[in-house]
């Protein structure tokens, strides 16, 4: 009996052609595209190059038609703005810098779908990521880099769990783009040369500090610029608009360059500092999500990656009592970010990872 597989379609060549690849290897394939971010209004839409519009919609649905396999529209809008749009809100509003796409990706793009394939009798989900899940000696599921580098997806899926790992097939990591374009174009789809979606999706202008405070319903006041002893240097204009890191935009004239170090919401205050202040040896973080170990071994050199274009650096983790790890760097890190991810490597696969609460800097 075949095997039953639930494609989540983005209306994208790459899960396009995965649901392509899942046929050819004889699994029953069902096409989903999910409906998660889509005002009522066409004219509001996400741009065509979206994963959440209209023509993500009919895209999927004509890919569908033309490899042969059944193309359904399923709605998460109630999932994805309880877990998505509202984390990234309240995580502005802390002060912090969200990634939506990891958690859409862990409740959404994972858990919402994999409850609703189940329902109709799927063994499996797949999805058009560029990253490979493996079986190890151990019983334990994790992620794999992909063939290529360039498309390394890896990062973004750190916090999946073992049970969704177990039902996910992804077949397009042991691809690159540029044979995956082929292979799209072998088989004769529209979508072949449709550019990636890029950015946050359900924010197409870009504008986060205006979506935060329209989904706040209230405006963030200007504050303080300050230096790390507290000194006032100047007026910002909300903390939703800065992130640790930042040089442009913050309208400050103090005869060299300074840097977001840190964002303080309970006193409303951003602080700055030289160059040098924005580096630190160390980060803490929780939330922590196990994938090839079930523990960090204090002992073990692995790499981490502090956000998905960072190429990572040599560390030390070691688990603290609350739950939490201490992630040490061989070599000083630059602009460590409160609610970014820190993800944890082990060779090519991924050991584990969490949420960053903050960077440590040595006092001596």
């Amino acid at each position: 009996m075949k095997k039953k597989v639930v494609v989540g379609m983005s209306g994208g060549v790459d899960s396009s052609v995965a649901a392509y690849l899942l046929k050819e290897e004889g699994y029953e394939v069902i096409g989903v595209t999910m409906q998660i971010w889509q005002s009522e209004d066409p004219n509001q839409v996400a741009a065509d190059n979206g994963c959440c519009g209209l023509s993500a919609i009919a895209d999927a649905r004509r890919v569908a038609d033309a490899i042969g396999i059944p193309h359904y529209v399923m709605n998460f809008r109630e999932d994805f703005q309880r877990q998505v749009i509202d984390y990234f809100v309240a995580e502005y509003r802390r002060g912090r810098t969200p990634n939506p796409c990891i958690a859409c990706n862990r409740h959404v793009k994972w858990e919402s779908l994999l409850v609703r394939s189940r329902q109709l009798g799927a063994d499996y989900i797949a999805t058009g990521h560029y990253a490979r899940i493996a079986r190890l000696p151990s019983g334990r599921y994790t992620i794999y880099n992909s063939v290529t580098a360039k498309k390394d997806q890896t990062y973004a899926l750190y916090n999946l769990t073992q049970d969704q790992l177990a039902c996910t097939l992804m077949p397009v990591g042991d691809y690159t783009k540029d044979e995956i374009r082929r292979i799209a174009e072998k088989i004769h789809l529209r979508i072949a040369a449709k550019p990636d979606s890029q950015d946050i999706c359900f924010i197409p202008d870009h504008d986060y500090a205006k979506f935060v405070e329209e989904e706040s319903d209230r405006r963030f006041k200007p504050g303080h610029f300050v230096d790390k002893t507290g000194k006032v240097l100047g007026t910002h204009q909300g903390i939703i608009r800065y992130t640790v890191g930042q040089r442009k935009g913050l309208g400050l004239a103090l005869g060299h360059p300074v840097f977001v170090t840190a964002i303080r919401p309970e006193t409303n205050e951003v602080v700055v500092g030289t160059g040098e202040e924005v580096f630190a040896e160390s980060l803490i973080a929780d939330d922590i999500n196990m994938m090839s170990v079930p523990a960090f071994d204090r002992e073990k050199t692995y790499v981490a990656k502090i956000r998905y274009a960072h190429e990572g650096a040599p560390c030390r983790v070691v688990p603290l009592t609350n739950g939490q790890i201490r992630v040490s760097f061989e070599i000083p890190q630059r602009a460590i970010t409160p609610g970014q991810a820190v993800v944890i490597y082990d060779g090519p696969c991924i050991a584990g990872g969490g949420t960053i609460l903050g960077a440590e800097t040595s006092t001596e």
